[in-house]
């Protein structure tokens, strides 16, 4: 594996935050000398830090007020090549549970896990026992987006078992608990996974997906089996909680059932299957729906199309008379508006919830309010 030199650094001084801060942990004589009063006992929460958005959302919902949970990637910052601060290690070294999406969403992820010593630790990969679709790095496949899928083949137990620190590489993670390498040997951190992700640690964070489309919690079908594999890994941590978490789940699930059946119903007798939109992040969206995503960049929204994609993409608008081009709230809308301006198009937001933003937060916003909202953009434009 290729270290990037600001993580591995990053990686160095978090193990120094850590000891400083056991060095500090008061007494229980200490304790008492500062307090004149036991303090009631209170029950203590789960500690979960989870990725980005759409984990802290399906995360929450499952654990109600049996744990706190913190995003590590700030709101309003779009995720694909974030990095973890030393403050972010230190705080997923003291957790009960990490979640994360996976599917080479965290460039960082397998970089992280290598420098972690708490082997209680939890590990959640919400996307393992999804069928995984090849990516569309080039923006320039205007086929259909979901025509090839990659065999995400982990079982569920997989998912959850803990992870032993001093478990060695090359292990199949499959068939025994977790090591803290997870289903990493010692070969994958120098070439390119030929069955999950490449974590795309390579100095300079091209963020390579390894070929594989992360996105699957834009589809509410997918997001449901990602929302099963965290209440597994929440059950594993605090096992006296399990069948609240199974609760909270399945109330959870229900309201993304509704939401797949409001977008099945709503795509059923559309004038069209087609939509242009920013990056590549809706494939497992058209998959499920049977639509045609036809994206102007590839897997990053950062990636910056060629003028043969441009020329391409406006070519396709301007033979299937398009009315409308998306873009996204994180990055720039200039792109789509080109496009937008070249074929005589309006633009309108069609939102990959990557991350929210602060105006997105101000509303009372969440994973379904945004997903309705897509729903109802994709409706006007398949309609025009």
């Amino acid at each position: 594996m290729k270290f990037s030199k600001k993580l591995a650094m990053g990686l160095l001084f978090s193990l120094t935050l850590i000891a400083a801060g056991c060095g500090q942990t008061k007494t229980a004589s200490d304790s008492d000398a500062d307090s004149t009063s036991t303090p009631a006992v209170t029950e203590k929460k789960l500690n979960v830090q989870v990725s980005f958005y759409p984990m802290y959302e399906f995360t929450k919902n499952v654990a109600g007020d049996l744990a706190d949970v913190h995003t590590l990637v700030p709101a309003g910052m779009e995720p694909h090549d974030w990095e973890p601060t030393p403050q972010d290690i230190a705080s997923i070294e003291t957790a009960d549970v990490l979640v994360y999406n996976g599917a080479g969403m965290e460039s960082w992820i397998d970089q992280v896990k290598d420098s972690l010593s708490n082997d209680k630790l939890v590990q959640v990969e919400a996307s393992q026992g999804i069928d995984l679709l090849e990516g569309v790095e080039d923006g320039h496949h205007h086929g259909d987006s979901s025509a090839d899928e990659h065999d995400h083949d982990h079982t569920d137990e997989a998912t959850t078992e803990e992870h032993d620190h001093d478990h060695e590489h090359g292990e199949e993670a499959d068939a025994e608990e977790h090591d803290h390498d997870h289903e990493h040997a010692d070969e994958a951190t120098t070439e390119e996974h030929d069955h999950e992700h490449d974590a795309g640690t390579e100095e300079g964070h091209s963020h390579d997906h390894g070929g594989l489309d992360p996105h699957v919690w834009l589809s509410p079908v997918l997001a449901v089996q990602e929302v099963r594999n965290i209440q597994a890994g929440l059950a594993q941590a605090a096992p006296e909680h399990a069948e609240q978490f199974k609760q909270n789940a399945d109330a959870y699930i229900a309201k993304l059932e509704t939401l797949d059946q409001e977008f099945k119903a709503a795509v059923t007798d559309s004038k069209r299957k087609d939509f242009i939109t920013q990056h590549a992040a809706f494939g497992y969206l058209a998959q499920q729906y049977g639509l045609q995503q036809v994206p102007i960049a590839g897997l990053s929204p950062e990636q910056e199309p060629s003028a043969a994609q441009m020329a391409s993409v406006i070519d396709f608008a301007k033979e299937h008379q398009v009315k409308t081009i998306f873009f996204e709230t994180l990055v720039s809308s200039k792109v789509s508006e080109t496009i937008a301006s070249e074929v005589g198009a309006k633009t309108a937001v069609l939102n990959p919830i990557e991350g929210l933003t602060e105006e997105e937060i101000a509303a009372g916003l969440d994973y379904i309010g945004v997903m309705e909202q897509n729903l109802q953009a994709l409706k006007l434009a398949l309609n025009e």
